[in-house]
C-alpha cells in the first residue's frame, strides 16, 4: 500500500493506492467555504483494516487546515464525526 492519500481533484476525490492496484476513496463536491463528503468505497479485500479510517481521518484534517466547513453526506463520514467529534469544528 502507498499509504499517500492524494487529492485528485479532476475526479473531486481523494484516493489511496493499494497493493492489488486497487484504490481507496473519498468522493466530494467543493463549493466556495464548504466541502461535502458524498461517499466513501474501500475494495472488499482491505474492508475492516483501518483503510476508511484512514482516509476520513485525512480529508477532516484537510477540511480543518484549509478552513471548509463539512457537510457530511456519507454515512461513514458521519459515522466518523460522531467517533471522534474533535475531528470537525463546525457541521451543517
Amino acid at each position: 500500500m502507498n499509504n499517500q492519500i492524494i487529492n485528485n481533484t479532476e475526479n473531486n476525490r481523494f484516493e489511496l493506492s493499494l497493493d492489488n492496484g486497487d484504490t481507496a476513496f473519498v468522493e466530494y463536491s467543493l463549493r466556495e467555504d464548504k466541502i461535502a463528503f458524498l461517499h466513501t468505497e474501500v475494495p472488499a479485500a482491505y474492508e475492516g483494516k483501518g483503510i476508511a479510517a484512514a482516509l476520513a481521518k485525512y480529508v477532516l484534517e484537510y477540511a480543518k487546515s484549509n478552513h471548509l466547513r463539512v457537510i457530511p453526506i456519507c454515512p461513514y463520514i458521519k459515522a466518523y464525526i460522531q467517533r471522534h467529534p474533535d475531528s470537525i469544528e463546525t457541521t451543517h
